[in-house]
């Protein structure tokens, strides 16, 4: 089974320039990457896209806007 890093979803969400709720990440999570796929990050492995939405929450990834919730390029970490 592949894995994607984490940052590739934060890319994902960049590019985009959207705002997004949990259900809408998901979909874009699933439609670009497929429904299979885990993903990584430096401290957590294996996690499907409801448990990265979880680990970027907790870790401040996301920021709320009046439609959701949003990212930035300066919350990613530069490894």
């Amino acid at each position: 089974m592949e894995q994607i890093h984490g940052h590739e979803v934060i890319q994902m969400m960049l590019q985009s320039g959207k705002s997004y709720t949990r259900e809408s990440l998901r979909g874009d999570i699933v439609a670009k990457f497929g429904a299979e796929t885990r993903f990584y990050a430096c401290s957590a492995d294996n996690m499907t896209p409801d448990e990265l939405m979880d680990f970027l929450q907790a870790k401040g990834k996301f920021v709320p806007c009046d439609q959701g919730f949003q990212t930035s390029a300066d919350l990613m970490c530069k490894h």
